[in-house]
């Protein structure tokens, strides 16, 4: 039976790639119903499983995590698509299996949605899980966060393998207890940058321990409920870290782990976090210290992702923001930047983003600095629009362009440096947009 299920996965994925489509998630789904949603156990994988996951950065970090093997020369086998559900795992394994089901390789190196890792790995054996934070996302089809944390929670109560966590995030720390007994439990940690603050200024889901119900204590926030926390009750947040993000500075940019100074290309706390769990994933598989360096000090994006573009001579960055925590975070690395400056939001309410887009008003638009102007556009142009309004921005420097080609051209109209934010389906059309102006105007996409 099994085989025949893989052979009608591998019939499907050939009809696929003859009519040059994406195999990334179809295949997947007819053997998900056909084998009773247990899709993924079809397969053998003898190899390490490396599973990242989290609200934002998981594509990022999975990405690194196989450069570091691939530059190590090892063959990998990695979910690059973004297709991270069991379907799409599922297809991608049937990709690589032969008839039997046998996967063969030295790691996979998988992302995994957040509500999928109890699923799939329910079915595959997983060596380490990496966890990167955890934000409200995406309610009208997650739920509420604290219901996934549970789901995780769950799984992790009967995992012993490797558990790398942001010892940061209390929402995530607090898998690290959920089985006493794994004693292969490893926090990574950032010291303060210069932004950090003493209060919160944006929304937050870590305020209370979540075993003693107490408010936690914070020395100091690097953005949203990021930060160092401590429990004074029950002594949550007491732990050693596995590795540490010290001298952090994002005008170079450059921060130390482990006594190695690195040099990323993207200059926000947010990216430090995401490539200190990378250095953790290579300390922990003793991965050679040049190979991490170029790793972490070379890896860019040119998906949406705080991609530069110029339009004629005014430098643009785009980057995509399907939450509150995502947009808060473009939001502080425009503010920090010296200058004026103009936005540009692009959000959409279709299926793949949530129909629910009350998650704007998590949003802390108060505290724009030196923005002179703002475009909104997208299927819900007004509604962003209404949003920064209540903010307490002077309305009459809002603009709204629901045509994407009519609000880039809007935004290129004045000098200055730019700024995009775009959520999930709005980020390829947005980009598309920008490469057409620059194709009649003059510019160029980095």
């Amino acid at each position: 039976m099994k085989r025949l299920q893989i052979l009608i996965g591998k019939i499907i994925v050939k009809l696929l790639h003859l009519f040059r489509r994406n195999a990334g998630n179809l295949p997947g789904i007819v053997l998900w119903h056909i084998s009773r949603h247990r899709c993924c156990s079809m397969f053998r994988v003898d190899c390490p499983i490396i599973a990242v996951t989290g609200t934002n950065g998981k594509t990022s970090v999975t990405n690194c995590i196989a450069q570091l093997f691939e530059r190590s020369g090892r063959n990998i086998i990695i979910n690059r698509e973004g297709n991270n559900l069991d379907t799409g795992i599922c297809s991608l394994l049937l990709r690589h299996c032969d008839m039997k089901g046998r996967v063969k390789a030295d790691y996979l190196i998988l992302e995994t949605d957040e509500s999928h890792v109890p699923v799939v790995y329910s079915q595959l054996k997983l060596d380490t899980l990496v966890v990167l934070n955890f934000f409200r996302d995406q309610l009208d089809r997650n739920g509420e966060m604290e219901t996934l944390i549970q789901k995780i929670n769950g799984f992790c109560k009967t995992f012993e393998g490797n558990l790398i966590l942001n010892g940061d995030d209390p929402n995530t720390a607090r898998l690290g207890r959920a089985n006493p007994k794994n004693k292969n439990v490893r926090y990574f940690h950032a010291e303060p940058y210069a932004f950090a603050t003493d209060k919160i200024f944006e929304a937050s889901e870590g305020r209370f321990c979540p075993f003693c119900g107490e408010p936690l204590k914070y020395d100091y926030y690097q953005y949203s409920h990021i930060g160092k926390f401590r429990c004074g009750k029950c002594g949550f947040g007491d732990y050693e870290p596995y590795i540490t993000a010290s001298g952090i500075d994002l005008e170079k940019p450059q921060f130390t782990a482990d006594g190695h100074t690195y040099s990323p290309k993207l200059n926000s706390i947010y990216n430090v976090y995401n490539m200190t769990a990378v250095a953790a994933a290579a300390k922990l598989y003793g991965i050679e210290q040049s190979v991490t360096d170029s790793v972490i000090s070379n890896y860019t994006v040119n998906n949406g992702r705080m991609e530069n573009f110029m339009l004629g001579d005014r430098k643009t960055t785009l980057n995509l923001a399907k939450n509150p925590v995502g947009a808060n975070m473009t939001l502080r690395v425009m503010n920090e930047m010296k200058g004026e400056k103009e936005l540009l939001f692009v959000l959409n309410d279709n299926v793949a983003d949530g129909l629910d887009v009350s998650w704007i008003w998590d949003i802390n638009f108060s505290v724009f600095e030196r923005v002179t102007r703002v475009v909104t556009s997208g299927t819900r142009a007004h509604d962003i629009a209404v949003r920064i309004k209540c903010s307490g921005y002077d309305a009459s420097k809002i603009v709204v362009r629901p045509d994407l080609d009519k609000a880039v051209a809007e935004l290129a109209s004045t000098e200055g440096r730019k700024f995009v934010i775009a959520n999930y389906t709005a980020v390829q059309p947005t980009r598309a947009a920008l490469k057409r102006y620059i194709a009649k105007h003059g510019g160029k996409a980095r």
